[in-house]
């Protein structure tokens, strides 16, 4: 076993010769949008992510399901994992199979394998004072499915909070392992401030954020502001209060907006600065929000320093 549950790495990674690893990883959650077949695709997409912020490539997944009979048609079941199916085809990944419980409510994602050459794993630890650090998704996909589950949201809001969903992080993690990469993770359920807060705790570093070029979904900032937040968010915020240290002067939407809970988002990549321009250049091909959103300085004080 070389990464275990010991850390907060985001897979686990067990080694079968000194070239070949497996990947691990599980992850499932209720419905985020309202299309049964678009919530099949998030979830799948959501699911294979973090094999691809190990550096790692997903080949076999297993559908997960909880499906409350009797109550919802079974073609809506049937659509959900249409959609899972669909992302797993274009990530090349083989569905062998799965199991469905009766539940009272609806959840869906993906039990996935991935192989990896154990001598390239990318841990959440390992970033180094200079690195700067790269987002490829833009945030805010919390605070507008909540604006979504309220009714407020319109339906050019809701095409664009799915098409960053289901953006895939496999090109993005290519592109990554081409530019010697010092530590990654991708942003989900702990947001931005979160999981940044763990690279840097995993790392011996302290992370500066520039608040500014972290990059927004289109909506997000007025969702922020019209009060549309996530309890997860608001959780995470609490609870990282002594580790993140945020500027007086810092509007509180976008405050917010760091701890949102993410679904499906981008992944948080520190490498040298030398290697920066570089990878961001070549990630804006399939990523054009992705942007250099801070770097990595010699601890001090805070885990999280944000500008």
């Amino acid at each position: 076993m070389l990464v275990g549950h010991a850390g907060n790495d985001d897979a686990g990674v067990y080694r079968l010769s000194d070239e070949l690893a497996l990947v691990l990883t599980v992850d499932f959650f209720t419905p985020i949008v309202d299309d049964p077949y678009d919530y099949g695709r998030v979830a799948a997409t959501n699911s294979l992510s973090d094999v691809y912020a190990m550096g790692g490539r997903p080949i076999l997944a297993l559908n997960i399901a909880g499906f409350p009979e009797n109550k919802i048609p079974h073609e809506v079941l049937g659509e959900i994992i249409r959609g899972g199916a669909d992302v797993a085809r274009d990530a090349g990944v083989s569905i062998v199979g799965g199991h469905t419980v009766n539940d009272a409510e609806v959840k869906y994602g993906l039990s996935v394998v991935g192989v990896i050459d154990p001598r390239r794993v990318v841990r959440n630890g390992g970033a180094k004072p200079g690195d700067r650090l790269i987002l490829t998704k833009p945030i805010g996909t919390g605070v507008l499915a909540t604006r979504l589950k309220a009714g407020a949201l319109p339906p050019e809001g809701t095409r664009t909070l799915v098409d960053v969903m289901t953006t895939l992080n496999r090109e993005a993690s290519g592109l990554m392992l081409q530019h010697d990469p010092h530590a990654c993770t991708d942003i989900t359920g702990y947001g931005l401030a979160g999981h940044a807060n763990e690279m840097a705790e995993a790392s011996g570093v302290t992370i500066v954020l520039r608040a500014a070029d972290v990059p927004l979904i289109d909506g997000a900032r007025e969702a922020a502001t019209s009060g549309y937040l996530t309890g997860g968010g608001n959780k995470t915020r609490k609870f990282l209060k002594d580790a993140v240290a945020l500027p007086a002067s810092l509007d509180e939407a976008m405050a917010a907006l760091l701890f949102d809970a993410q679904t499906s988002g981008g992944l948080l990549i520190a490498v040298a600065p030398d290697h920066a321009a570089p990878l961001l250049a070549k990630l804006k091909t399939n990523h054009p929000h992705a942007a250099i959103v801070g770097e990595c300085v010699a601890r001090r004080g805070n885990a999280i320093v944000v500008e």
